[in-house]
């Protein structure tokens, strides 16, 4: 029957030709339309973790929830012996202390409110690949009293390289403490929002500023991001639960996950869109076809073939017609997303960020199982309504056909 069908297939070359391209529009639209979405994600998570809160951060129980006003509740003890021990599994690629603190920047002019944070600024350059100096450069450890402004700060304060501000904070016995500042360098990162009150200056100021030896967090970078949940369960069972918290960067970041939830959503859709023209097409095809072969079929019942061999014969010939499209579509979707990758394709900011980015096409493994599958499916899904129909015309009236 699998001979026959094939036999049957070639018959209409000009038909074949036109459903199987149908089919490998389908598949390979869903290959390029995933592979977009999927490099979408890649680079939206990798900007967060690369700008903002690295995969993973172990704080203060309680400290993601409430410590935003009050930071200074949730100082880890001993953090430098914290870090030590979290740096010694094989995941992780480096671990850094973090100190918040929020206050009132100053240029002599106007203050503005901040949220800062005390960094490890070597460590800190190597973790923030994505963060982009857009004037000035980067902190460095000799930098003993230079700040790091966000861009959203600069401009409302009217600050740029080598000039002066005054930092206000209020110390973990609550008494007020200033410091005069160097501005070394402005930066974007990916959220405006961020960049709108951050200021960063090396750990050492802050814990002098907020008079404390302790830091907030500790922000693990891992060799591979998709290593965050397994190293973080990890964490959390050798950590006190009651005292210390891991968080993800999925976790640490909602705005990812919505964003998420949104282009699946929209995405499905599209599958649903492809779905349904495939089934259209490829069903406007096979009737066409089923039609103008009823005297065949009436010829082939006359001589002993039953209605379930009618019915499977037709099935079968959509079966190979859908493998051979959709194995196609695969390929030639592949191809363009290869294709397209090597050129790029310039994006601008996503909304509330401020750094546009190149899009690829990425050739994910799920994704092209996923487009193969569609696209068999409904070629074979096509196919059962004018196969059952065929299968039940009564042998007497499809003979008719032949004269």
């Amino acid at each position: 029957m699998l001979k026959l069908a094939l036999r049957n297939i070639l018959r209409h070359i000009v038909r074949t030709a036109m459903t199987l391209a149908v089919i490998i529009f389908g598949v390979a639209s869903l290959i390029l339309s995933g592979g977009f979405v999927e490099d979408m994600f890649f680079q939206l998570g990798e900007s967060i973790i690369r700008s903002q809160s690295g995969h993973l951060q172990v704080q203060k129980a309680g400290f993601f929830a409430r410590g935003g006003r009050s930071p200074h509740q949730y100082l880890i003890d001993q953090p430098d012996a914290l870090r030590e021990a979290i740096a010694q599994l094989p995941q992780i690629d480096d671990a850094m202390l973090r100190m918040s603190f929020s206050g009132l920047l100053s240029n002599g002019r106007s203050d503005w409110p901040i949220m800062g944070e005390g960094i490890e600024p070597d460590k800190e350059a190597r973790l923030g690949t994505h963060l982009r100096i857009t004037a000035g450069r980067q902190l460095v450890s000799t930098d003993t009293n230079g700040i790091l402004l966000g861009d959203g700060v600069a401009r409302t304060l009217k600050l740029k390289p080598a000039d002066t501000v005054t930092l206000l904070v209020t110390t973990a016995e609550g008494a007020l403490n200033t410091r005069e500042l160097e501005v070394v360098g402005i930066f974007q990162s990916f959220s405006k929002e961020f960049d709108a009150r951050a200021v960063r200056i090396p750990l050492a100021a802050a814990q002098e500023l907020v008079s404390s030896p302790s830091a907030n967090t500790v922000v693990i970078a891992l060799k591979n991001t998709p290593d965050t949940e397994s190293v973080a369960a990890s964490l959390q069972a050798r950590l006190d639960g009651n005292v210390l918290e891991v968080k993800t960067w999925q976790e640490l970041n909602d705005f990812y996950a919505n964003t998420v939830a949104l282009y699946e959503r929209q995405f499905g859709v599209l599958q649903g869109i492809i779905l349904v023209m495939v089934l259209l097409s490829v069903g406007n095809s096979v009737n066409m076809s089923v039609f103008e072969r009823i005297g065949e079929f009436g010829t082939m019942m006359a001589l002993g073939n039953n209605r379930l061999q009618i019915f499977k014969l037709v099935v079968i010939e959509n079966l190979v017609l859908g493998t051979i499209g959709a194995f196609a579509g695969v390929v030639v979707g592949t191809a363009l997303a290869l294709a397209i990758s090597a050129i790029g394709i310039p994006m601008p900011p996503p909304p509330n960020a401020n750094i546009g980015y190149t899009a690829l096409i990425r050739v994910v493994p799920s994704v092209l199982l996923l487009a193969f599958f569609v696209g068999l499916l409904a070629t074979v899904a096509a196919a059962l309504f004018p196969a059952s129909r065929v299968a039940r015309t009564p042998v007497a009236e499809a003979l008719r056909q032949n004269y």
